[in-house]
């Protein structure tokens, strides 16, 4: 078996390994705005659940060369912000907005994604999605180094927008309508595959 220090390997080679090893993860596509009003996306593979009650989400956004990411200064400035599930119909066009462009752009003018009006927050969501989340914010903690390292956010969802085709009594969610993408290393992915049921132990 391989061995290697952490502390001696670049913040690239220790990403390799993570997002490598750390598989699959769900894949949060986020909007948010400017105290402005202008509106961003962006998809984010380092997110899940946190807490139920309430309840709470968390994703990270790295820093590069001392720069935060516009979704990070945005939910900062504004304290809200929507996160959907991506799924097999909605990967690709999500896939267009993961490109480095300004601030002031809107990501989405390059997709066929559109915008839905929130109910309990004012940034829009993302009419497509079959699962989104109006989300507050709870708190942001800077992870790691100033110049490199990563914003961790914690988010309160406040209101659920679920599909009629994926919702199943009892507040429960059918994962194969759902149809989730997640995240591999590099540009892969993995769509949902085989499944099997483990009851938990009780003694």
């Amino acid at each position: 078996m391989k061995q290697y220090n952490a502390n001696a390997l670049t913040k690239q080679q220790n990403y390799k390994l993570l997002s490598g090893s750390i598989i699959p993860r769900p894949i949060a596509f986020v909007t948010t705005q400017d105290k402005d009003g202008r509106l961003n996306a962006a998809p984010f593979s380092f997110f899940n659940v946190v807490c139920s009650a309430p309840p709470m989400i968390m994703i990270a956004t790295t820093r590069s060369e001392g720069r935060r990411k516009d979704t990070s200064l945005n939910i900062e400035d504004t304290a809200s912000f929507v996160v959907h599930i991506t799924d097999e119909e909605t990967v690709e066009q999500i896939n267009k907005t993961a490109a480095p462009i300004e601030r002031t752009q809107n990501e989405l003018d390059r997709t066929q994604l559109t915008c839905i009006e929130s109910e309990l927050i004012p940034v829009p969501g993302i009419e497509q999605a079959k699962i989104r989340m109006e989300c507050k914010l709870d708190r942001i903690i800077s992870l790691g180094d100033k110049q490199e390292g990563s914003d961790l956010i914690i988010g309160e969802v406040v209101m659920y927008h679920i599909d009629e085709t994926v919702y199943i009594d009892d507040s429960k969610i059918d994962p194969q309508t759902l149809s989730p993408v997640a995240r591999l290393a590099g540009n892969d992915y993995a769509s949902l595959g085989k499944s099997f049921t483990l009851k938990r132990p009780t003694e």
